[in-house]
């Protein structure tokens, strides 16, 4: 292992890559910490002290920006717009038939495909950074925290500074895609994925740390130990995958043979990735965000609806809030994979080019029988993403730590699948110029 380690520095491209990529990603945690214009920063971290974490309105966002968010910094909405954007873009192709042809066009068509989310980047951008503006001039951000500098975030609320602000974070979150893409084209791994990846890892100390103060050092460990057996689990069960046989016919064309050779298909029991759990928070923040705009003038009582609200499905302490969020889990799981795996679509290329499945006839039996086979193994993919998805919660109850809880949910998915990923990437570099890759 650690001579393996050793080749990666002794070989000068990989060594170069490695090198640009930690120089990107230090720029891109330095910017994290730099205030946009006309906000108070001293005023931003006694409400940080304050506060008592942060509140499930902002978790989603405040995590993939590595804590950016609650700071107001000029990376304050991290990479999570061009997140919600890939996903739309993805999502479109099974509404709008022009963009399902660009795809399948190849790289010319997906080219286009990812011109298309940029600029829906900066359109969300927009309206998040406008969003998020507003949210902290009305004093809304810190709503868990009683210090009077909570509502004064802002030192000039003038419409030209707004603007500014607007204008400022919506060009960290493109430079942040650009810094992305700089990653993918010249360094090592996926960028945007890497870049998620380190906003996450940035919030651990925090996390761990505060378990540590609130429970003592006992509970620190014991923690440490769920965590490591957890990561274990997510490593195993991401590696899992249902292999399908397939058989290619021998076929001749001009002089030579083609064909003739075995393969299979891999269906992962985790075909949706993270993104289940993406849905699923986002879609139980509308109920607390529309509540949170409806609170009642001092002295009198919130409505009845408003107040079921904010006891069931603001607090992920609430059994309500962990039933639904487990059952949008499992629906938004189906749905993913139905709309990315296209069984019909693998059974016709497999017909083109004459493969079959041993003991299936080709066409529509193999797109019968691939989509009996990938309901069957969504059902524990489902199962397993609403369990890692509750982890935060039951911690919050157990611990009281907040729903970015390290060891659980989105955080420990995207951990796990951008780390296994990177270190296959520089393990086939390794094997390009040694005998011996990273992995054994």
């Amino acid at each position: 292992m650690f001579g393996a380690i050793m080749r990666i520095f002794r070989t000068p491209d990989l060594r170069r890559k490695i090198g640009f990529t930690l120089g990107i990603v230090a720029l891109f945690r330095l910017g994290s910490f730099i205030p946009t214009p006309f906000i108070d920063y001293g005023n931003v971290q006694l409400c940080l002290a304050s506060s008592a974490g942060t509140t499930g309105l902002y978790d989603l966002v405040n995590l993939f920006s590595g804590g950016a968010l609650l700071q107001l910094s000029i990376f304050a909405l991290g990479i999570m717009p061009y997140i919600t954007a890939s996903i739309i873009v993805q999502l479109l192709r099974v509404v709008i038939p022009h963009f399902d042809t660009l795809y399948k066009e190849g790289q010319a068509g997906q080219g286009k495909l990812t011109q298309y989310t940029r600029y829906l980047t900066i359109g969300l951008a927009i309206l998040q950074s406008t969003t998020l503006v507003t949210v902290a001039r009305s004093g809304a951000l810190f709503p868990s925290s009683t210090t009077a500098e909570c509502s004064q975030l802002l030192s000039n609320d003038a419409w030209y500074a707004i603007l500014l602000m607007v204008i400022t974070m919506t060009a960290g979150t493109g430079l942040i895609m650009w810094m992305g893409e700089l990653i993918t084209e010249r360094g090592i791994g996926n960028g945007m994925s890497l870049l998620i990846f380190i906003s996450i890892a940035a919030t651990f100390p925090t996390a761990l740390w505060g378990i540590a103060v609130a429970k003592g050092f006992e509970a620190f460990l014991l923690v440490l130990v769920l965590g490591l057996v957890i990561m274990t689990l997510v490593v195993f069960v991401e590696q899992s995958q249902r292999r399908i046989p397939v058989q290619y016919a021998k076929r001749m064309v001009g002089r030579r043979t083609y064909g003739g050779n075995n393969t299979y298909i891999p269906i992962k029991v985790n075909m949706a990735g993270v993104i289940p759990v993406i849905f699923a928070s986002s879609l139980l923040y509308l109920p607390a965000l529309i509540a949170q705009f409806n609170q009642p003038a001092p002295g009198e009582a919130p409505a009845g609806w408003v107040q079921w609200i904010t006891d069931n499905l603001r607090s992920g302490d609430s059994p309500l809030y962990m039933l639904v969020y487990f059952l949008l889990n499992i629906g938004f799981t189906y749905f993913y994979v139905a709309i990315t795996f296209n069984p019909e679509e693998v059974a016709d290329n497999m017909k083109k080019y004459g493969g079959f499945i041993p003991g299936i006839r080709a066409g529509r039996p193999t797109a019968e029988y691939l989509d009996y086979v990938l309901t069957r193994i969504t059902l524990p993919g489902s199962l397993y993403l609403g369990i890692v998805a509750l982890i935060p919660l039951f911690a919050l109850s157990l611990f009281g730590a907040n729903q970015n809880f390290p060891f659980g949910g989105a955080s420990i998915l995207i951990i796990v699948g951008v780390g296994l990923e990177t270190v296959k990437q520089i393990d086939a570099q390794l094997q390009q110029r040694h005998y011996e890759g990273l992995l054994r």
